[in-house]
């Protein structure tokens, strides 16, 4: 296949895609034979076990992206949107690809940086960065950067080029250190940068809203120190800047390197704070036990309190663990190590209790342990039932108190988005089986379960909210109603192998109106008289013109 840049056009890519999956639902060989050539999951397959995969047009784009030498499709979209028209000068190129080079809050977009389609154009066009020693910074050029620190000994800390970067940042934010022929070269950089007086603690001010690349917003720093530890987690850089004297508390660096795990460690052994960080929040996002035992080892405090909602409405590690609902061993490492097991919620609700609202029994029964029994209302064990999913003793005490769940307090319905959310899928058709109000608002983002459901790709549980009642016009925290959820969600994937074709036809099937081309940007449609953008195959279930 012609891998020419020059012959790239989406649209005619997006045809080849749906044209592909056509051939394969009619059993077409030379489909089999792409399949097998192009997708891992249908390498070395036969036809019928391909034909069995039950292939969808996002596996179609994959292969026509893996034909064209790109690791997915979204590579191959961003490369072609990196792309100039002809006549654009060549500083506008530069500045498209440093977009793909830098993370938002460095090139003041709202894009992630992506380093396999920059290292591609760099590959394609090595002139893009020739003579200008801040995008030699960005790609590991010693060469320049030695050079140019050797002509102008002042210029390792003087901010320039197109984002307005110093040289140290430059380097430390690169996302071309996750691709491992820039990685060295970008690290002797950094040396060379530092023994020739670059100082560790450069930063810039972050360009993330409310701040922009024009007006950068001074009140939310962005370290060198946090590019290496916090945005590409690289281990060996994050060693350097704190040898050389880079400041550990730095208020993003130990927090954000939580998400990768592999900075952690090195940050406080040199003296990173921990209070004060959200550091003991973070790590109970997700199910971390070695790295909350880390920072518990380094002084962690378990009942830290909180310092900004939502974490306010828990009030310590221990209770937000609980909503987070984590495992019985990491709840048992936080009260090993200290943490309140009385502690309440700023509603007065027991540790105890609150284990029980999320129905995490187990969690509730060690925490028993250290506070003895509690006598429970009839509401708060007709919530715990829902919520663990015994459905018989939530009929039970339904039976014996017709004013549930109808007299239930706020707090108490605002579980049902919260256990959509976090996939408690049998907690959720449980608790709308016994007329829990399906329309609800909560969790983080102040949306109902639907909302939830959709944003997490949950077709079945979508579906079944629909059926009982729940509307496509539901609003969120975030001004929009589930068809903006499914469009952010379906263009970024925030959990893997969801289902966000399923969700828009269960949509469209209860009474969402199909989408019509927007004649001024063929990539958006407008839904209910409102411009939004949806992943093709979304796109395509709105339009009515699914493959």
């Amino acid at each position: 296949m012609n891998r020419s840049p020059a012959r790239l056009n989406l649209e005619h890519l997006k045809k080849q895609a749906k044209e592909l999956i056509r051939l394969y639902r009619r059993q077409a060989p030379e489909a089999y034979a792409r399949f097998r050539h192009a997708l891992p999951a249908a390498a070395g397959r036969s036809d019928a076990q391909i034909a069995a995969l039950d292939l969808r047009l996002h596996d179609a784009q994959s292969c026509v992206a893996r034909d064209l030498g790109f690791a997915s499709w979204p590579d191959l979209r961003r490369y072609i949107e990196a792309q100039l028209p002809p006549g654009k000068s060549k500083a506008h190129r530069v500045r498209r690809w440093l977009q793909l080079v830098y993370a938002a809050d460095v090139a003041g977009t709202s894009d992630r940086a992506n380093p396999r389609v920059a290292a591609r154009m760099l590959a394609e066009d090595p002139g893009l960065v020739a003579d200008d020693p801040y995008l030699a910074c960005a790609i590991g050029d010693e060469a320049t950067v030695q050079r140019t620190a050797t002509g102008d000994p002042a210029w390792v800390n003087r901010p320039g080029g197109p984002l307005e970067l110093p040289p140290l940042v430059a380097v430390t934010h690169s996302s071309l250190l996750q691709i491992p022929e820039f990685q060295a070269r970008l690290h002797r950089c950094s040396r060379l940068l530092l023994q020739a007086g670059a100082d560790p603690d450069q930063h810039i001010s972050s360009r993330w809203p409310p701040g922009s690349l024009e007006a950068p917003d001074d009140s939310n720093p962005l370290s060198a120190l946090y590019g290496a530890a916090g945005q590409n987690h690289d281990l060996e850089l994050t060693r350097l800047l704190l040898e050389a004297g880079a400041n550990p508390n730095d208020n993003e660096s130990l927090y954000h390197s939580l998400e990768g795990s592999v900075t952690t460690g090195v940050l406080l052994e040199h003296g990173a704070r921990i209070a004060g960080t959200n550091a003991m929040y973070k790590v109970l996002d997700d199910e971390s036990v070695a790295a909350l035992e880390l920072l518990l080892r380094h002084g962690g405090d378990p009942n830290e309190p909180a310092r900004n909602a939502p974490l306010t409405d828990c009030g310590s590690p221990l209770m937000w663990a609980i909503r987070r609902r984590r495992s019985p061993r990491c709840i048992a490492t936080l009260l090993d190590a200290g943490a309140d097991p009385h502690i309440t919620t700023p509603d007065g609700l027991s540790a105890y209790r609150y284990a029980l609202q999320f129905g995490l029994t187990e969690v509730a029964g060690l925490l028993r342990e250290r506070t003895g029994d509690e006598t429970l209302a009839d509401d708060e064990r007709f919530v715990a039932a829902c919520a663990s999913g015994n459905e018989s003793e939530a009929r039970r005490l339904r039976a014996a108190r017709s004013d549930l769940p109808a007299s239930l307090s706020p707090q108490q319905l605002r579980l049902l988005p919260e256990l959509a959310g976090a996939g408690g899928d049998d907690a959720v058709r449980l608790m709308v089986r016994l007329g829990w109000p399906v329309a609800v608002r909560g969790g983080d983002w102040d949306a109902s379960a639907l909302n939830h459901a959709v944003f997490r790709g949950n077709s079945g549980l979508t579906r079944f909210l629909l059926e009982h009642g729940a509307e496509w016009t539901e609003q969120h925290g975030f001004g929009d109603n589930v068809s903006g959820s499914l469009s952010w969600a379906s263009c970024n994937e925030p959990i893997s192998g969801g289902d966000w074709v399923g969700c828009a036809q269960a949509l469209l099937d209860h009474g969402m109106p199909h989408a019509t081309p927007d004649r001024d940007d063929p990539e958006w449609v407008l839904l209910a008289g409102r411009k939004k953008l949806f992943s093709d195959e979304v796109r395509d279930v709105l339009l009515g013109e699914a493959a």
